[in-house]
């Protein structure tokens, strides 16, 4: 299933300040950059590499607020991860 959510300005923009970033890791950059390629674009989805990633970002409490922001625009576009059991 695609999802049709896409990132909104306002991350957009703290995603691409992550990006600039010298002091943001390669994973918040990571989630930083799925997000971005997410703006306009709303049959795109989040690799699994980059949720995995996205996901860690979440987790660590060092990151700041703007990068488990981009993260979690990032791992909203992944498409679900639940399957469907046979009883």
């Amino acid at each position: 299933m695609v999802k049709s959510k896409v990132t909104s300005k306002t991350v957009a923009k703290k995603a691409a300040k992550i990006l600039k970033s010298r002091s943001a890791g390669s994973k918040s950059k990571s989630a930083a950059g799925s997000a971005l390629s997410q703006t306009k674009a709303p049959k795109k989805v989040t690799s699994k590499k980059a949720a995995s990633k996205a996901s860690s970002v979440l987790r660590n409490k060092r990151r700041s607020k703007i990068e488990k922001s981009a993260a979690g625009s990032a791992l909203v576009q992944r498409p679900s991860n639940k399957s469907k059991r046979k009883k």
